[in-house]
């Protein structure tokens, strides 16, 4: 039994190591031991000590063995199986994490309601906690009350929380208005390749903010006395780019453009959320964005923000890769439109019912009923563009519903360095996807899903079309190391389960 394990073990870490991208001799040289020592674990050849394998994990990025950890570590999903009846969106991840930041900007009570019950959010709300925020959820957990304090502490922020979500960047924007310098460490987040945060420096330089990077942190220096004297030209069009920006200008006394600003979902929430607080914003929707400064802002808020269209499209390719008729309920149209529109190139046979507001009064939501539809290839390749253009978090989605569809389809996923490559896992369960380079794969289908178990990307949409892919596939998969998933929905297993899909959450130790 103890030998099951030790190659249990060493199966783990081995699949961990080649998601990293490292070598048996790179993982030796981060432990500071030899290659054969590593080439025996990972054949379950050599004992090994919790502390080694607590080591071997910092040195992955990866939670090779949880202890004491209540959550989900792996899925076991039983494929083949059709899905039925109806399922609600949840609301926006991105949305929800950028209002937890926004908070900060609030001397009052804030109160989000439906707020997404995830990794992210907990992170952020561990961060907030440390630094003396006072935050509960109420109504039975469904919503969360936000009330900070006079002071913040930012000596006793939680670095462990904070270098696990790249949310943190978006502290910059409202700790600029609060005190003249601070701390925050390196943002981590999703294994999507080399992201730089130049942009947001450009951005916040223009009210003051002056950022060093040493030793794992960022230290910003702040200098009250300067505000943006023309338009602010933000040089990359990034939905946290332009939320940093806003988030800066929300307090910064006077009137700013922002000009090249994304009027994705999460940026119009921030803009609906900034008006409940007082803040004009105009051109919510475009790319030019006025904003009216509050000095100071000190109400109480109660905010709900809008339904998440990433998760409307990993329902829908839920439903289209697994050959089933579903409803998909409080789908938020104006972000999805183009989506839609190519789907319906391919063949897909769905409809809508007539639009209606989300409970922020301002996002348009449909219900979608999608039905088994012959798909083919679309003739241009699949690529995104900045919003209202194919959303960048749903190219990952349009792999699994092309490797159903009849032909070849390329996909362009300019945007991050490493996503493209983590799709190809898709081949492990029979697809055909071709490498081109590090941001083209092609796509030929159709493709006959078989079982398989493997480690979850380190990215969390390519995880989530992994797991679909898994539902579509006859036999039992198992797909370990969920916590990315988890990072961006909420109970997703357990709702797919409510609509017949057979996945069951368990843990190896």
């Amino acid at each position: 039994m103890a030998d099951d394990y030790l190659v249990r073990i060493g199966k783990l870490i081995r699949d961990a190591r080649q998601h990293r991208g490292w070598t048996q001799a790179q993982l030796a040289e981060a432990l500071g031991t030899s290659q054969s020592a590593v080439n025996r674990i990972e054949r379950g050849n050599q004992n090994i000590s919790l502390e080694m394998i607590a080591r071997i994990g910092e040195a992955l990025e990866s939670e090779i063995v949880s202890l004491g950890y209540a959550g989900p570590m792996h899925l076991r999903v039983v494929g083949g199986r059709r899905l039925s009846g109806a399922i609600d969106v949840k609301t926006s991840k991105n949305a929800c994490v950028a209002l937890l930041c926004a908070s900060l900007l609030n001397k009052g009570r804030t109160v989000l309601r439906r707020v997404a019950r995830i990794e992210e959010v907990y992170r952020l709300l561990e961060v907030l906690n440390s630094i003396g925020v006072r935050t509960r959820w109420i109504n039975d957990g469904v919503d969360l009350e936000i009330v900070p304090p006079a002071d913040l502490d930012m000596a006793a922020i939680d670095a462990d929380a904070a270098v696990r979500t790249r949310s943190i960047i978006m502290f910059f924007g409202p700790l600029l208005h609060r005190m003249d310098r601070f701390k925050l460490p390196y943002a981590g987040g999703c294994d999507l390749g080399t992201r730089t945060i130049e942009p947001h420096m450009i951005a916040l330089r223009r009210f003051g903010l002056d950022i060093t990077a040493t030793e794992g942190q960022y230290h910003a220096l702040v200098d009250p006395t300067v505000r943006p004297d023309r338009p602010i030209v933000l040089t990359e069009r990034g939905d946290t780019v332009t939320e940093n920006a806003l988030l800066a200008a929300a307090r910064s006394d006077g009137v700013t453009v922002i000009r090249n600003a994304s009027s994705n979902y999460m940026v119009q929430d921030l803009c609906f959320f900034l008006e409940a607080l007082g803040v004009k914003v105009e051109g919510i929707g475009t790319t030019t964005l006025t904003v009216h400064g509050v000095p100071q802002i000190d109400t109480d808020v109660d905010y709900s923000p809008s339904e998440d269209p990433v998760e409307a499209m990993s329902l829908l390719a839920a439903a289209v890769v697994t050959e089933s008729e579903l409803t998909v309920r409080r789908v938020p149209i104006e972000f999805l439109e183009i989506e839609l529109a190519v789907l319906e190139e391919m063949g897909l046979d769905h409809d809508r019912t007539p639009e209606y507001f989300a409970d922020n009064g301002r996002t348009r939501l449909v219900d979608l009923t999608v039905r088994p539809s012959k798909l083919e290839a679309p003739i241009d390749k699949i690529h995104p563009m900045p919003f209202p253009g194919l959303n960048i978090d749903n190219v990952p989605f349009f792999a699994a519903i092309a490797a159903v569809a009849q032909g070849k389809t390329l996909i362009h996923d300019w945007v991050y360095d490493n996503r493209a490559i983590y799709l190809t896992d898709l081949n492990r369960l029979g697809g055909r996807l071709q490498l081109l380079d590090p941001h083209r794969v092609l796509v030929e289908g159709p493709t006959r899903w078989r079982a398989a178990e493997m480690m979850c990307p380190p990215a969390l949409r390519p995880a989530v079309v992994v797991l679909l892919a898994m539902m579509a596939a006859d036999g039992t998969s198992v797909l370990r190391n969920v916590y990315v998933i988890n990072r961006g929905y909420e109970d997703l297993a357990e709702r797919l389960n409510t609509i017949g899909a057979q996945i069951e959450i368990f843990r190896d130790i």
